[in-house]
């Protein structure tokens, strides 16, 4: 890297810093810096929103207020106060983690050490090693990609690993000229509420005034789009196991290629060359078309659910809060009226 370069960055990130202490919303996992409170928040937040995420960490510290509690609990206690969130194979890992740490006895304070923990890929680890310790090191997400692209101009394919690792590496020079810490927070407070995917508040930004995409008119450009997937169409056949007394029985899907880690209903799917004719209702997830077909089964073990390795049982009138997806409960809705 040439020193006018890394020049540039760190006087991009002495912009930032004071307007992140200025600016920032008040959220509950920013009132200390307990690695654990930090962690479970990293955690929920990665593919949900932080206005979503709110009551779901609020409940899960209430019940697990420490390492200790949530390693002492057993996972399908876990399971139950994770519901909702999806991606279900998150809570596996905070839980596996959970119990290597409490043998530890110590959070380990480095990224490379976290890493080597059940569940803490390159972006969990680096946010907890900086934001708990102060570890000077960058922590690079959708956020911190969308903001650095647009400032720089950067016509990189953030997507491959070789690019990924350029804008790793400005996040890091950055991370080491300020307090690490506010600085990585102050990149991704900066892309959810001011840089955001679409009409960007500029006139409200610590960088207006030396953003190059901004200058050069490339903001809608930056970063560059991903290739979308072709479009593909599969038939969904699911089994509806409803039982009065306990609701309906939904296991963590590790059976479709969509939808991955969310409770759904037991089922099997299938890939067609073209559109299927024969279905109860369509919808769609990312590039995946899907055709549903609803079938009741009238026990859990006559269906596909037998040897799921995470099932649970969610009354009907909870369906909205512990089930996000609309295809899901659709299905569910169907089942009720015929």
């Amino acid at each position: 890297m040439s020193k006018n370069l890394s020049i540039k960055y760190r006087e991009l990130a002495r912009l930032l810093v004071p307007w992140y202490i200025s600016a920032k919303r008040t959220l509950p996992w920013r009132t200390s810096r307990d690695p654990y409170r930090i962690w479970i928040s990293e955690v929920m937040l990665q593919q949900t929103t932080v206005t979503a995420v709110i009551p779901y960490y609020e409940r899960f510290l209430k019940k697990f207020p420490d390492v200790e509690a949530l390693a002492q609990s057993s996972l399908e206690t876990v399971l139950e106060y994770w519901a909702g969130l999806g991606y279900y194979s998150r809570a596996r890992s905070l839980h596996a983690s959970a119990q290597k740490l409490a043998k530890l006895g110590t959070f380990p304070k480095t990224y490379l050490e976290l890493f080597e923990l059940p569940g803490f890929g390159p972006y969990t680890a680096r946010a907890v090693s900086s934001l708990a310790f102060g570890e000077n090191v960058g922590v690079v997400d959708g956020n911190v990609i969308r903001v650095l692209s647009r400032v720089l101009d950067l016509e990189l394919q953030w997507w491959k690993p070789a690019d990924r690792e350029k804008i790793q590496m400005i996040a890091d020079v950055m991370a080491s000229s300020e307090n690490s810490s506010d600085l990585n927070q102050g990149l991704m407070e900066l892309g959810a509420t001011i840089c955001t995917p679409s009409t960007p508040s500029c006139m409200l930004c610590p960088w207006s005034k030396v953003c190059l995409g901004r200058e050069r008119d490339t903001i809608s450009r930056r970063p560059v789009a991903k290739p979308r997937k072709a479009t593909e169409f599969w038939t969904w056949d699911i089994d509806v196991v409803e039982k009065p007394s306990k609701g309906f029985l939904l296991i963590e899907n590790d059976y479709a290629p969509f939808l991955k880690g969310h409770l759904v209903p037991p089922g099997k799917v299938k890939k067609h060359a073209t559109r299927p004719r024969q279905f109860d209702f369509k919808g769609a997830v990312t590039h995946h078309e899907i055709f549903v077909r609803v079938k009741r089964i009238t026990s859990a073990s006559a269906s596909s659910a037998a040897g799921a390795r995470s099932k649970v049982w969610i009354p009907s009138h909870l369906l909205k809060s512990k089930v996000p997806s609309s295809l899901v409960r659709k299905a569910l809705d169907l089942n009720a009226k015929v």
